[in-house]
């Protein structure tokens, strides 16, 4: 076999390796998207991002730097430079793999510093948590090594499987109406019966639904508890008015 069919066969070889320990690799990956600084050196961004990625736990995270992380989203059509929060960050997922994304702002003036991280998901574009300090006497590596401590301690407190929100409010909308579709069953019939029997069902559940969202800090699934009762409601006054 010559020479260059072997180099060929070697390059093969490896490239299918790494393939394969890149198929395996199952460490979590946190995008870098922005560091921001203000009244410090520019280079401190730099080295804040050197600080995590040295003291971040490599066997179960991969950080994705921010000079990476611009380049593989230059291509993207639905993304751009600046985005923070919501609908802009679905297409970083896709393009990066990443499903933890950071923003961080450093800041100082005289003796004063303080900083603000905040760590996003970028399946629903929301913030998973967030953390900020200031000290008005201290020295700029005191509150960089504070900022990095804070931020590995909010990426190490992210939970292994990120919580369905869709899917929990869907669950909670289900176990209130469960009982409603049992006497719907029972009752469909005898037409003025379940009419009747929709009707204070519904309004039941409709206020329950008004209960848990002025009691529980305004959930999001109160309000579909809420609309279920409200539909069933309309449904019992529908048949009971033909």
């Amino acid at each position: 076999m010559s020479r260059a069919l072997l180099t060929t066969a070697t390059l093969l070889a490896l490239g299918l390796a790494a393939s394969a320990a890149h198929a395996e690799d199952k460490r979590r990956v946190i995008g870098i998207l922005d560091i921001k600084v203000d009244g410090v050196p520019p280079d401190v961004a730099t080295q804040f991002q050197n600080a995590l990625e040295s003291q971040l736990d490599s066997k179960r995270y991969w950080l994705s730097g921010r000079v990476k992380m611009k380049e593989r989203m230059s291509s993207s059509t639905k993304w751009t430079d600046g985005c923070l929060v919501g609908k802009c960050l679905f297409d970083v997922k896709t393009q990066t793999g990443a499903e933890l994304v950071l923003h961080a702002a450093l800041s100082g003036s005289g003796t004063s510093y303080g900083y603000v991280v905040t760590l996003l998901r970028t399946d629903v574009g929301e913030v998973v948590a967030q953390q900020q300090d200031r000290c008005d006497v201290c020295t700029l590596n005191e509150v960089m090594t504070n900022a990095t401590l804070a931020t590995i301690a909010l990426i190490n407190a992210v939970p292994d499987e990120l919580p369905d929100d869709a899917a929990e409010r869907h669950a909670s909308v289900a176990l209130a109406t469960a009982p409603l579709e049992l006497r719907i069953a029972k009752l469909q019939k005898r037409p003025r019966k379940l009419g009747m029997g929709l009707t204070i069902a519904g309004l039941v559940v409709a206020g329950a639904g008004v209960g848990l969202y002025l009691a529980l800090d305004k959930p999001d699934y109160a309000l579909g508890i809420a609309g279920a009762g409200g539909g069933v409601l309309l449904g019992g006054v529908t048949i009971l008015a033909f």
